[in-house]
């Protein structure tokens, strides 16, 4: 499968000058509210997860997730082939999980340091499909899943153009566990489903906003007391595992991607790129391509 990604837009966006994105707020204040869980380190991911138990004590079941991002500029430097996604999703963050159904955008760096810009949806173990819609920096997205059942809807918005995509699907074994706002360096996966981040694209900050899960017929914010909101960082240095079969993998390089607090509504937060600090010696380290080939270097499938 070919690999599809999109590049971010320069640093932080003034959002109020777009109509109706007062609930993306560059450089989020932290939300007054104590987060019941601990910041989690990935390898790939970076952003939110909400997760919970039902009154009945079984997993809380997840229906819908929806939120807005400023599709960001990505750095890019030739020599160097990088990729990042951003994105909204059910299931996928429980270390038993196999499956994640989720929606996004990608910021991407070619071989040559040209930005490629693309949407895309995914509903792992599936593999990822390109969409037909045009992705310009600057553009505010907005995008939504569904799942009721074995049945998913997913929509995409770019409310800066206008063009919006629907599709309806049918889905074996779809995840409901968890729903999630995220930042990502994609992975390439082979033949036995072994994964490994790709190199994260320098995306400066993206800026999340409007975001809302449904479980059990009750909206609410990523902040909301009904279920529990977990912060993810992301560290390519970081070696930690779970979250599912190709979520959370070892890492390659020395790039970070840090989220902010919530907004007080806990709808809004950003996350923002931070480069590897160089070593102090020369000799034994990643190439200027991360170690990966054009192609990904593993002649596979790229997964988020």
């Amino acid at each position: 499968m070919p690999l599809r990604h999109v590049l971010r837009l320069p640093r932080l966006l003034s959002i109020a000058v777009v109509a109706g994105v007062g609930a993306l707020a560059p450089a989020v204040a932290a939300h007054a509210q104590s987060l019941a869980a601990p910041t989690t380190v990935s390898a790939n991911w970076a952003g939110y997860a909400v997760t919970g138990a039902s009154t009945s004590g079984a997993a809380r079941k997840f229906s819908n997730v929806s939120g807005e991002w400023i599709a960001p500029t990505g750095t890019c430097t030739p020599g160097a082939q990088t990729y990042s996604a951003f994105w909204v999703g059910i299931g996928g963050f429980a270390e038993t999980s196999k499956a994640l159904e989720q929606i996004g955008t990608e910021a991407d760096c070619s071989q040559s340091g040209t930005p490629v810009y693309s949407a895309w949806y995914e509903l792992v173990p599936a593999a990822p499909v390109t969409m037909q819609i045009k992705i310009t920096p600057g553009d505010l997205i907005g995008a939504s899943v569904t799942v009721i059942g074995h049945h998913v809807t997913i929509r995409i918005t770019d409310h800066t153009s206008g063009v919006s995509i629907t599709k309806h699907m049918r889905m074996t074994s779809p995840d409901v566990t968890s729903a999630e706002w995220i930042a990502e360096a994609p992975s390439t996966c082979d033949q036995n489903g072994d994964c490994q981040p790709l190199p994260l694209t320098d995306f400066g900050t993206v800026d999340f906003g409007n975001a809302t899960a449904t479980s059990d017929g009750y909206t609410g914010s990523i902040s909301d007391s009904t279920w529990t909101a977990t912060p993810i960082e992301l560290q390519e240095n970081s070696a930690h595992r779970g979250f599912g079969r190709h979520r959370f993998v070892a890492a390659i390089a020395g790039n970070s991607a840090t989220p902010s607090g919530l907004s007080d509504q806990g709808t809004a937060f950003s996350v923002t790129f931070q480069a590897a600090t160089p070593p102090a010696t020369t000799g034994g380290g990643v190439g200027p391509d991360g170690g990966v080939g054009p192609d990904g270097g593993f002649g596979a499938t790229l997964a988020r």
